[in-house]
Order: structure tokens, then C-alpha cells, then sequence
């Protein structure tokens, strides 16, 4: 007799997530700007008493050239534990990486040799368009019934509207269009949920492009990237609700709900103010039977010599915070917040999400700072933290400097190079950079590194069904 058992990386509530064992290995997604090599997924050690601590450690070319790898994700989490969820019995065993201009996904299996990961399904654009009626997938998120895969475009060269297509569990195919009535949603980002609360929450960005090509002032100014969130029924998959922030906060990015199933809040972060160049995060909530959003964190412009600037800032004299992700402690605790502008990595105490408490701050490089790493203090870094991972028990944090590569080019035009970090969390609140830990330039083969995900589940990987 077959006894079957759930993936052990696999937790039923955040609670019992905090006590997995640490990480051994993070992914991260790697590309070339040039589109003259092919992307890449590149292994890194994080076993703090293994020799190769911090180092690249394994390498994963794709077969093509100019997919600029995004925000990939694992095909299974904690979600396959839901009472309701079809699939209790997958493994968190591929990660599935978008390309964000290619419009290819690439499902990559770890199992066979985790350091070695190999690419078992290549899907076209056509594919993702035929059946689904998207471009451009942007975001991956492991969910009961599927994986969930945001996307900025539409299908046969329309700019829009973005959404959410689902992919099969097993065989990755494309099942369809998610949404079946969309409402106003018209623009894109990210999308994540409430299991407990049967609701999902979308962000938006804009079109590819409003994107792909750089930030466009005009549009910008005449505050046309997003400013919303949309609230959908899961189950019925329909739109419900949309909060609008406010025009001039543009860009209202990465969406981090709380782990905890009974709790119906969480948190977004917008990446500017037109009105002043702050940044700010965004709680929303319940009010009565709707849902509202409260700004609960503003970062403010940093004062900075015009000749110190590039272009694109030259005329404002300031450094914005440029908040580009944000990210939520399993236990709900702490948030972290990205400010690649600045080059600021700041910890939150967030245990009343209405009133965020400052624990922790750390700077590396920065558009005027360049601060340095401490292993190499002599070399000035470009690029600021941007994609933040937290470990499943809070302890350690990894930051990668890339954001986007038209993006990367008008904010850093003397190149943002490739680095990663980590950052040791105190649990009393406090952050420090790890001084063994510092792969960086050609430890990533001439390629920007991007999005991270650690193994066996991290922070942003995980949804629970049980507190």
C-alpha cells in the first residue's frame, strides 16, 4: 500500500512555519542586460558551517537569450494543505520563472540535484496567450488550486489588460484566464490573497509600455501608472472592490497580506509621490463590510548636489526612497522595507500594523551614497536593495540589487553591477550585514541578479489555511 504524505517543507499555520530548519540553499534569478547571453538561475550556499558559505555554488543556463527573468516562484507551498485544496499531495519541488520580456516560462526542477537545478518544460507566449489571453508574466504565486501566475499584458500584441493567468499543479499547462469579471481592473502587478477571508488582492504597475522601456516622465507626472488595489471574491473570481490611493502614488507594487489566516489585513508599498518624491506604505483593512487602505509608513526625499544625480533627478535635487519591495515576516511581526533610491534597508516592528515602529535600518549602495559592503569596504556598490527575502524564522534576511533592467539604466547609468547580502535579524529588533556573505560582480558571470527564493519556503512563498 502507497502511503502518501504532504512535502515535509509543507506547514499548516505560520506558526508552525517559524520552526522549520534553516535553509541551505537560496535561488536567484539572474539576466543579462545586453540580451547577449542566455538568463540564468544561479544556487547560492546559505549553510552558514559549509565551506562554500556565501558562494556561488551551482548554475542553470536557459536555453534562449533576452527573457529578463523576474519574479519566479515554486509550483506547491503550504497552501496544498488547505482543507478544500485538490493537490495535498504535490511537492514544492519547481521553480517557475517568467521571463518579463520574453513571455516564455521555464518550470526548473530542483530535486535531482538541488545545486543543479534542470529545466524540464519550456512555455511560449503563445501558449500563455492562446489560453489565457496574457503577456509579459511578471509574478509567480503557489495557490490551493493552481499557480498563479500575474501578468502585465494582453495577448497578440495588446498592451493591456493585465491579470492573473492559472497553471496546472502537475502538468504546468495553462489553464485559462483566472479572472471572469475583471470590473475596472485594467492594470497589473501583483496578486495575492486572504485563504481565510475568500478574498484575493491585485496591485498595479502599468502596461508593458508604460514598463518595459524605462520610467516615462510624462507619465509619471501626469500620474498615470497605477494608484490602486482591487479586492476579488477567490472563489468566485470576481472583482469586488477597488481603493484608490490617491493619484500622485504611483506605482503601488509588491502586496504582503498577513500570514495569519484569521487576520484580514496587509501591507503595500508605493514606490513614489509625485507631490514630494516620498515613499510610503500602505495598510489595508476592514472598515465595516469594505475594504479600506491607510498610509502608515512615509519615507521622505533625501536632499543631494544635482551633479551627483542622473538625468532622470537632476531637476527635483533629491534622492527618492524609491520603495520597489517590501516584505513580512512569517510571524507578522516585522516588515522589511526596500528603498533602492537611497540604498536603505529598514526594519518595521509591526505587531500593530497601524502603527509601525522603526527597529532597524542598514545602508548599501545608493545613488549618491554607493555605500560599501563591509567584506569589500573599499568598493563602492551601485544599486540599493531592492528584492528582500525573510527565512521561514525571521533570522535572516537576503537582498539582491537589481530592479529592472531599462529601470536599473536610468536611476544607475554607470551600471548597478550584481551583488547579494544577508542580513542577520535580531529578534528584539535590529539588522546587521553578514561579513561572509557577499557574492557580488563576476560571481554572477557578467549577469544582474534579481529576485531570490530560498529552499524549502520563505516569507513570500507560503500562504497557510490554519493559524
Amino acid at each position: 500500500m502507497t502511503l502518501w504524505k504532504p512535502d515535509p517543507s509543507f506547514y499548516p499555520s505560520p506558526r508552525q512555519a517559524v520552526s522549520a530548519p534553516p535553509e541551505k540553499l537560496a535561488y536567484l534569478a539572474a539576466f543579462d542586460r545586453s540580451a547577449q547571453k542566455p538568463d540564468a538561475i544561479a544556487v547560492l550556499d546559505t549553510d552558514a558551517d559549509s565551506h562554500t558559505y556565501g558562494q556561488v555554488v551551482g548554475w542553470t543556463d536557459l536555453p534562449y537569450v533576452g527573457d529578463e527573468l523576474h519574479h519566479f516562484g515554486w509550483n506547491a507551498c503550504s497552501s496544498a494543505l488547505c482543507p478544500y485544496a485538490p493537490h495535498p499531495h504535490v511537492e514544492r519541488r519547481y521553480l517557475i520563472v517568467p521571463g518579463l520580456r520574453s513571455s516564455r516560462i521555464y518550470v526548473i526542477d530542483t530535486k535531482a540535484d538541488p545545486r543543479q537545478p534542470e529545466i524540464v518544460k519550456v512555455l511560449e507566449p503563445e501558449e500563455l496567450a492562446k489560453h489565457a489571453g496574457y503577456s509579459r508574466p511578471h509574478t509567480i504565486h503557489c495557490g490551493p488550486e493552481g499557480i498563479y501566475v500575474s501578468a502585465l499584458g494582453g495577448a497578440n500584441g495588446n498592451d493591456g489588460p493585465g491579470g492573473i493567468a492559472l497553471l496546472d499543479h502537475t502538468s504546468f499547462e495553462v489553464l485559462g484566464q483566472w479572472e471572469i469579471d475583471r470590473g475596472p481592473q485594467y492594470l497589473a502587478y501583483d496578486a495575492w490573497w486572504h485563504l481565510g477571508h475568500d478574498t484575493l488582492v491585485t496591485s498595479e504597475w502599468g502596461t508593458p509600455s508604460m514598463v518595459e522601456d524605462g520610467l516615462v516622465g510624462e507619465l509619471l507626472l501626469g500620474r498615470k501608472y497605477g494608484h490602486a488595489i482591487h479586492f476579488w471574491d477567490l472563489r468566485k473570481r470576481r472583482h469586488q472592490q477597488t481603493v484608490d490611493l490617491g493619484d500622485q502614488y504611483q506605482m503601488a507594487l509588491e502586496l504582503r497580506p498577513a500570514h495569519d489566516p484569521t487576520k484580514d489585513y496587509g501591507f503595500v508599498g508605493v514606490v513614489v509621490s509625485v507631490e514630494d518624491l516620498s515613499a510610503s506604505v500602505w495598510l489595508w483593512h476592514r472598515s465595516g463590510k469594505e475594504w479600506a487602505a491607510t498610509k502608515v509608513i512615509d519615507i521622505p526625499a533625501e536632499p543631494a548636489d544635482p551633479a551627483l544625480l542622473p538625468p532622470i533627478l537632476q531637476p527635483f535635487g533629491a534622492v527618492p526612497p524609491l520603495v520597489t519591495d517590501i516584505d513580512l515576516s512569517v510571524d507578522d511581526k516585522t516588515l522589511y522595507v526596500s528603498c533602492w533610491g537611497t540604498g536603505e534597508l529598514l526594519q518595521y516592528d509591526v505587531r500593530d500594523p497601524f502603527k509601525p515602529v522603526k527597529t532597524g535600518s542598514v545602508r548599501i549602495g545608493g545613488i549618491v551614497g554607493q555605500v560599501p559592503h563591509p567584506a569589500a569596504p573599499d568598493q563602492p556598490l551601485r544599486g540599493g536593495p531592492q528584492m528582500v527575502e525573510i527565512s521561514r524564522d525571521g533570522r535572516r534576511v537576503y537582498v539582491t540589487n537589481s530592479l529592472y533592467g531599462s529601470w536599473d539604466d536610468q536611476f544607475y547609468p554607470d551600471g548597478v553591477g550584481a551583488w547579494a547580502v544577508k542580513l542577520d535579524a535580531d529578534p528584539g529588533g535590529g539588522i546587521a550585514l553578514d561579513e561572509r556573505f557577499f557574492p557580488h560582480g563576476d560571481d554572477f558571470r557578467g549577469r544582474r541578479v534579481h529576485q531570490v527564493r530560498l529552499q524549502g519556503g520563505d516569507a513570500s512563498s507560503d500562504s497557510y489555511c490554519y493559524p
